[in-house]
């Protein structure tokens, strides 16, 4: 193969597509490369080579309390008036309610929060929200979170939030659900409402088992 040096353009002719031999072009020649000198399309990706990349989150949903209830001096399932936010987009799915048991519609890693809004006629020390959590289908729960708050003045209003991350491997048997209580009974209430998130839900699903 002849090689043809042009001096003045400093090029070398006669060479075949692929004819330098390896080693000629170092990977400093690459880096100091300008953006200029780079042109035409990049060939595609395909996305069936890339790993470790999440899609983003892909179930998330929000359910509220569309009544307000009576508070409890003992702890009570919030089993009625809950309905999902329906002014709220929800991603994927969607969550399944029964009789206030919450059953998720995939595995994974899923953070609940809660938004607790109370209401005193009389002013009164606390209102809670426990987030409980079943392995068991329910033969037994445990206590994971507990959103606070207390309503200082005769018809005031208080509110508080809790969070809890889950791991649900298994979606027949991992399961949540929420129970209220207050200080006392007599004019304290939990406060919900069918058109705004005043007592509510949601659940996001941050990542796989």
């Amino acid at each position: 193969m002849a090689l043809v040096l042009n001096g003045s353009a400093n090029t070398i002719g006669g060479l075949a597509n692929g004819g330098l031999p390896d080693g000629c072009i170092l990977d400093a020649d690459i880096n100091g490369m300008a953006a200029s000198k780079l042109s035409g399309a990049l060939p595609a990706i395909s996305g069936a080579a890339l790993t470790g990349i999440s899609a983003g989150i892909e179930q998330a949903d929000v359910w509220r309390m569309t009544a307000t209830l009576q508070g409890t001096s003992s702890v009570s399932t919030i089993s009625t008036n809950l309905s999902r936010a329906s002014d709220n987009t929800y991603i994927g799915s969607g969550m399944s309610e029964s009789s206030g048991v919450f059953t998720f519609p995939v595995t994974g890693k899923w953070l609940i929060y809660v938004q607790i809004t109370a209401y005193g006629q009389y002013a009164y020390g606390r209102a809670t929200i426990e987030t409980q959590f079943t392995t068991n289908t329910g033969s037994s729960y445990d206590i994971v979170a507990h959103a606070y708050t207390n309503v200082s003045q005769n018809g005031g209003n208080g509110g508080g939030s809790s969070m809890a991350i889950i791991d649900i491997t298994n979606v027949s048997t991992h399961k949540v659900r929420f129970a209220q209580s207050t200080s006392s009974t007599a004019g304290r209430f939990i406060q919900g409402a069918s058109d705004s998130n005043q007592t509510a839900f949601t659940f996001i699903r941050l990542g796989a088992t």
